[in-house]
């Protein structure tokens, strides 16, 4: 699952703000600030509607190994570039 260190760096990527975000991915703007912040425990589906937001808006989400570092990171889509 995504983590809230991505959200943060896919939506500053995108100049989208938190409000935006909570709108397109159906959920409070303070819910998505508590998750950024690391003080939410959201469940599942919350993530994969943020994570589909992003995604729609041209994001692009990489898992643990797929960078150089061995880390998790975000990219903008070749339709954004």
């Amino acid at each position: 699952m995504i983590e809230p260190d991505q959200i943060r760096a896919a939506r500053s990527m995108l100049g989208m703000t938190q409000a935006e975000l909570a709108k397109v991915a159906g959920i409070s703007t303070t819910g998505l600030n508590n998750i950024e912040r690391g003080n939410a425990d959201p469940k599942a589906s919350t993530l994969r509607a943020i994570q589909s937001a992003l995604e729609q808006a041209g994001i692009i989400f990489q898992a643990d190994g797929e960078m150089t570092n061995g880390g998790r990171g975000v990219r903008l889509s070749g339709k954004n570039e």
